[in-house]
Protein backbone atom coordinates (compact mmCIF):
# COMPACT_ATOMS: atom_id res chain seq x y z
CA UNK A 1 0.00 0.00 0.00
CA UNK A 2 1.46 3.41 -1.15
CA UNK A 3 1.67 6.09 1.53
CA UNK A 4 -1.09 8.20 -0.19
CA UNK A 5 -3.30 4.96 1.24
CA UNK A 6 -2.11 4.58 4.68
CA UNK A 7 -3.12 7.94 5.03
CA UNK A 8 -6.28 7.99 4.14
CA UNK A 9 -7.16 4.50 5.91
CA UNK A 10 -5.82 6.16 8.89
CA UNK A 11 -7.98 9.67 8.01
CA UNK A 12 -10.81 6.78 7.65
CA UNK A 13 -9.89 4.79 11.17
CA UNK A 14 -10.14 8.53 12.78
CA UNK A 15 -13.37 9.43 10.96
CA UNK A 16 -15.20 6.87 11.91
CA UNK A 17 -13.68 6.85 15.84
CA UNK A 18 -15.06 10.17 15.99
CA UNK A 19 -18.33 9.37 14.54
CA UNK A 20 -18.33 6.27 17.38
CA UNK A 21 -17.84 8.90 20.01
CA UNK A 22 -19.95 11.22 18.47
CA UNK A 23 -23.16 8.75 19.21
CA UNK A 24 -21.84 7.32 22.36
CA UNK A 25 -22.19 10.70 23.65
CA UNK A 26 -25.54 11.58 21.64
CA UNK A 27 -27.03 8.23 23.19
CA UNK A 28 -26.10 9.24 26.86
CA UNK A 29 -27.06 12.62 26.41
CA UNK A 30 -30.60 11.10 24.53
CA UNK A 31 -30.69 8.63 27.81
CA UNK A 32 -30.57 11.59 30.47
CA UNK A 33 -32.55 14.36 28.23
CA UNK A 34 -35.48 11.22 28.16
CA UNK A 35 -35.17 9.86 32.08
CA UNK A 36 -33.28 12.28 34.59
CA UNK A 37 -33.67 15.56 33.39
CA UNK A 38 -36.79 17.97 33.06
CA UNK A 39 -37.93 21.66 32.25
CA UNK A 40 -35.94 23.35 29.94
CA UNK A 41 -32.95 21.25 30.67
CA UNK A 42 -34.37 17.85 29.34
CA UNK A 43 -35.73 19.44 26.30
CA UNK A 44 -32.24 20.85 25.31
CA UNK A 45 -30.48 17.68 25.76
CA UNK A 46 -32.24 16.00 23.65
CA UNK A 47 -31.87 18.28 20.53
CA UNK A 48 -28.44 18.06 21.55
CA UNK A 49 -28.46 14.45 21.85
CA UNK A 50 -30.13 14.34 18.18
CA UNK A 51 -27.94 17.16 16.65
CA UNK A 52 -25.03 14.86 17.93
CA UNK A 53 -25.84 11.64 16.37
CA UNK A 54 -27.11 13.68 12.89
CA UNK A 55 -23.29 14.37 13.40
CA UNK A 56 -22.48 11.42 13.96
CA UNK A 57 -24.22 9.66 10.50
CA UNK A 58 -22.67 12.84 8.40
CA UNK A 59 -18.80 11.91 9.28
CA UNK A 60 -19.56 8.12 8.70
CA UNK A 61 -21.41 8.87 5.39
CA UNK A 62 -18.05 11.11 4.23
CA UNK A 63 -15.70 8.29 5.89
CA UNK A 64 -16.94 6.06 3.48
CA UNK A 65 -18.07 7.22 0.37
CA UNK A 66 -14.42 9.13 0.54
CA UNK A 67 -13.21 5.05 0.65
CA UNK A 68 -16.15 3.92 -2.17
CA UNK A 69 -15.15 7.07 -4.58
CA UNK A 70 -11.41 7.25 -3.98
CA UNK A 71 -9.17 7.68 -7.24
CA UNK A 72 -6.76 4.62 -7.31
CA UNK A 73 -5.41 5.78 -10.55
CA UNK A 74 -6.69 2.68 -12.41
CA UNK A 75 -8.54 4.76 -14.83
Amino acid sequence: MSAGGEDRSARRRRRLLAAGLLAVVGLILLLLGLTVADGAVAGVEVVLALLLLVASYAVQRVARRETVFRDDGRR
